[in-house]
């Protein structure tokens, strides 16, 4: 970690941008003070000159420039602080410790040179007054602790927004320099998984925030790929190993075909054996492809609201023939008006591939049951069966594409109808339960329901 990568930061750019509004802020606050200090003091000071004019009238009880010149001699060598100025109608000074000036009434203030103060000059503010027969009159007060302390205000701001300006960017260096450990985290984990290390994931601090969220996200994200990628392994494996079969006593029928005598009849039987295991094939591939569709989640802009309860009597009235035809027994259990939100197209194969895998697994005088029912605030639909069923061990493996159980290899199929049917489900934001029906297989799939137009859950 360097300077440059530190100032280059978002979070660098935003202690900048807080920088300069605290530095606008402690601008206006200083604006205000300033102003209001010194508004404060030059009033104190104008209400404490007019109340020593009024005091220098009553002393005199004479308002005229003769009376009014012992009162300011008086008060000249008792008053300290104070500056007087009794000058007659002409101008000339008659009394008081200043040197004559323009007679100009109301609120003056100005500099005045003097040799007992450092520097040679005082500030002085006051009021000046006409006297009865035309004179003039001023009394004022040195005005320097307005200055005074509107430099101590000024320098007190200077100090505070340095103080201000050095903690912003301290805090900032730090917080920027905890954001890069940070992503330096998120950048060297992924730097590993790009290298070939998979199972490789983003450490957490502990803390909870917005980084921990992040990187639970991030994790999350990585073991859904590695899912993924697991399972496309995996059905790399099972095409490889599943299609080699099919294939291969393809090829030998066409070699012994090759190698006898011509023969029409034993040719066709071998063109139609041909043709049934390359549509075995071609069904494997499409189902994959259906898979494949599915999952990929496009199939979302078809939702609609479904009759659920009308579309699992229509599954059961096409399998209940072939069901009887196998000696077995089909039972319903559906509840009406269950109404979901999904594409009804999926949901059909979906549920008829759920019956067709019991019918198929189950021997003769099997009893299957397909059931619709409200539970709270979701419609779950269940097909179970008293069949030979799944051991638990087994359960989560009959999902995965072309597993099958060593008892169902002599069967026909692929191991695709119960990984399709996973990922309808997934689609529909659910899954597929499988549970002991004691005995047999129990399939649950849950849904959320839809509010009919009262606002209650159908």
């Amino acid at each position: 970690m360097n300077l440059r990568q530190l100032v280059r930061t978002s979070s660098f750019r935003l202690t900048l941008l807080y920088a300069a509004v605290t530095s606008l802020s402690f601008l206006l606050l200083f604006a205000v003070v300033f102003w209001s200090t010194t508004q404060y003091l030059r009033h104190q000071i104008d209400t404490t000159v007019a109340a020593e004019i009024k005091e220098v009238r009553v002393a005199a009880n004479d308002g005229s420039t003769q009376g009014l010149s012992g009162a300011v001699d008086s008060l000249v060598r008792q008053a300290e602080g104070f500056y007087y100025l009794l000058q007659d109608a002409r101008g000339d000074k008659v009394a008081g410790n200043l040197p004559p000036r323009d007679a100009v009434p109301g609120v003056r203030e100005w500099r005045e040179r003097t040799s007992h103060r450092p520097g040679g000059r005082i500030e002085i503010r006051g009021l000046g007054q006409a006297t009865d027969d035309g004179g003039y009159l001023f009394v004022g007060m040195n005005a320097h602790v307005v200055r005074e302390l509107r430099e101590s205000v000024a320098q007190s701001f200077l100090w505070a927004a340095a103080a201000a300006m050095l903690l912003v960017f301290g805090g900032g260096a730090l917080m920027s320099a905890a954001v890069l450990r940070r992503i330096e985290v998120v950048s060297r984990t992924s730097r590993d998984i790009i290298e070939g290390d998979l199972a490789r994931r983003i450490a957490l601090s502990g803390s909870g925030d917005e980084f921990d969220r992040l990187a639970m996200s991030l994790n999350a994200m990585l073991d859904r790929i590695g899912e993924l990628m697991e399972g496309l392994r995996q059905v790399s494996n099972d095409i490889a190993h599943d299609l080699r079969t099919p294939l291969t006593r393809l090829r030998q029928r066409l070699e012994l075909a090759q190698q006898r005598k011509p023969d029409s009849e034993a040719l066709v039987a071998v063109v139609e054996k041909t043709i049934a295991d390359i549509d075995s094939i071609l069904d494997t591939f499409g189902a994959l492809l259906r898979i494949a569709q599915i999952e990929s989640g496009t199939r979302k802009a078809n939702f609609r609201d479904a009759d659920l309860s009308a579309l699992l009597h229509n599954v059961a009235d096409v399998y209940e023939p072939a069901i009887e035809d196998g000696a077995q027994f089909l039972h319903l259990d559906i509840a009406p008006q269950l109404v979901v939100r999904g594409d009804q197209e999926l949901l059909t194969q979906l549920f008829a591939n759920l019956v067709e895998n019991a019918a198929r697994h189950g021997p003769p005088g099997t009893h299957i049951k397909l059931a619709g029912c409200r539970v709270g605030d979701a419609v779950e639909v269940t097909v179970s069966d008293n069949g030979p069923g799944i051991p638990p061990a087994q359960r989560d493996k009959v999902l995965r594409r072309f597993h099958r159980l060593d008892v169902s290899r002599t069967t026909p199929g692929n191991g695709l109808g119960l990984s399709l049917a996973q990922a309808v489900a997934g689609l529909h934001d659910t899954r597929l339960e499988l549970a002991d029906n004691d005995p047999g297989l129990r399939v649950v799939v849950r849904f959320a329901a839809m509010p009919d137009s009262t606002g209650r859950t159908t």
